[in-house]
């Protein structure tokens, strides 16, 4: 099968003036809740209001929000939402698809096996109604009372509370990351511009990426900036665990200039001492690979 064209759009040209990016041939729309690397929460209802007026469909990855923040599917106003049970506290190997009921009933199935038919002939077949259609054969039953158990989880602590908490911590993570000394470029809306945007949230994702810029304030292509896996190797030796890479976000990170950036994110688990341990064994880490 031949690929359909796919048109790369940034978020604040595409909000400022959307229709000259859809040009009414779009179909279908995709974008994150919350961005993975900058941290920023991106304006959904804004884009599926202006992408469904334009007759598109709109795919939105709520991977990085779900596990995070209250989420009102009926809000943000998408035909498709998707996130993973891994991110949420769940088993790995699960997510789900949530997606309006009419847009799921005109959908034809996926792939076919037990439960997904209504009546089967020689000659053709018809199909069960959603969520069924979609559920071929023997499900991953293990992992999904696991999932369940997950959102249970969740639930019961609330998700306010939970975002609540890393709202506040990621600021105290920002803050402690943006220490001149460190020497780090951090990527992404600080929460003061994410305060000041007037969009559909004023607050950041609990996570900070950055390159280590070193002395000279070079990147990684300077003689004294760190390389991101090299960083990451030494923090892990002092049991502190980040992501280093491109984060499944290549383009980004050569729009931004860089190969590869380190993450820190944080979670309900996490408190204070976590970013006082982060900042000691960076300045660790940095000092040893000047």
């Amino acid at each position: 099968s031949t690929p359909a064209p796919h048109l790369v759009i940034w978020l604040r040209p595409f909000v400022s003036a959307p229709w000259g990016a859809l040009q009414g041939r779009t179909k279908l729309v995709s974008l994150a809740h919350v961005s993975n690397v900058l941290g920023a929460v991106n304006p959904v209802a804004e884009v599926a209001a202006l992408a469904q007026k334009a007759g598109a469909r709109v795919l939105v990855d709520a991977c990085q929000s779900v596990p995070h923040m209250p989420v009102d599917v009926q809000a943000l106003g998408a035909d498709w939402i998707v996130a993973s049970g891994h991110k949420m506290c769940g088993p790995t190997g699960i997510g789900f698809l949530w997606g309006k009921y009419e847009v799921l009933e005109a959908s034809p199935p996926w792939q076919g096996g037990g439960e997904m038919i209504d009546e089967v002939f020689l000659d053709h077949s018809t199909y069960a109604l959603p969520p069924g259609r979609f559920e071929a054969g023997t499900p991953a039953i293990a992992q999904a009372v696991g999932l369940g158990a997950a959102c249970d989880y969740l639930s019961n602590i609330g998700m306010d509370k939970i975002h609540q908490h890393e709202v506040a911590l990621g600021e105290k993570l920002w803050a402690a990351l943006s220490d001149p000394a460190l020497g780090l470029r951090l990527l992404g809306p600080s929460p003061e511009a994410c305060r000041a945007a007037a969009w559909e949230s004023c607050e950041r994702g609990a996570l900070v990426a950055f390159e280590a810029r070193g002395e000279d304030g070079d990147g990684e292509g300077g003689a004294q900036g760190a390389h991101a896996s090299d960083l990451t190797f030494f923090l892990d030796q002092d049991g502190v665990a980040v992501r280093s890479g491109h984060h499944c976000t290549q383009p980004l990170h050569r729009s931004l200039g860089l190969a590869a950036s380190t993450r820190a994110s944080l979670y309900l688990y996490n408190d204070e001492a976590d970013i006082s341990k982060l900042v000691e064994s960076l300045k660790e880490a940095l000092e040893m690979l000047k």
